[in-house]
């Protein structure tokens, strides 16, 4: 399947191979959770899953998902679903419990300050077995991206997972910037 033509925001992260490392396979149902105004997550993992998986492409503001529907067509991308969301409040997805192969949750926490309540909305969707990826922005000086101190540590990720009863699974670099955890619901 080419998924080269999926924009993907190779210039900080590499979606496509970041997905591929974590074991997006296809017909898996996936959640992004704050897929933002370009989706380049949400559009790579509808690539990889094929028209038999399904991608629920999350966010709070509208405009955004408009844009990601947009961007889905302009791909012809069909396995793609919306969602109008806020991540902050439990239960507010109305995905059904334990559906999930994969949920995403990926430069997000930086911005909240209840992280804890958007992984345990997480860990409610995923299916037993299921993953929970995070990538975020490392706690590092650059001249672009938010502020290190809004910045969210590795550290208080795995911590909330863990409240949430995920199981650490791996973490590597998503490129200079940013890292990714992997957690498995068990």
């Amino acid at each position: 399947m080419d998924t080269t033509k999926i924009p993907g925001g190779k210039e900080l992260i590499d979606s496509k191979t970041l997905l591929e490392k974590i074991g997006i396979a296809e017909k898996m149902i996936i959640a992004d959770l704050g897929c933002g105004r370009r989706g380049y997550f949400s559009l790579q993992a509808a690539k990889l899953v094929g028209p038999q998986g399904l991608v629920y492409s999350m966010d709070i503001i509208q405009t955004a998902l408009q844009n990601v529907e947009s961007m889905a067509k302009l791909f012809g991308i069909s396995n793609l679903k919306t969602v109008w969301a806020n991540l902050e409040i439990p239960g507010a997805t109305k995905i059904t419990n334990n559906s999930v192969d994969l949920a995403m949750i990926n430069n997000v926490l930086f911005q909240t300050k209840k992280g804890d309540l958007i992984i345990k909305e997480a860990a409610r969707i995923l299916k037993m077995g299921g993953k929970l990826e995070v990538t975020d922005w490392k706690k590092i000086a650059v001249p672009f991206g938010p502020v290190s101190e809004e910045r969210i540590s590795p550290e208080e990720v795995k911590k909330h997972a863990q409240a949430a009863g995920l199981k650490f699974e791996q973490e590597f670099d998503a490129g200079p910037y940013h890292y990714t955890i992997v957690f498995i619901k068990n």
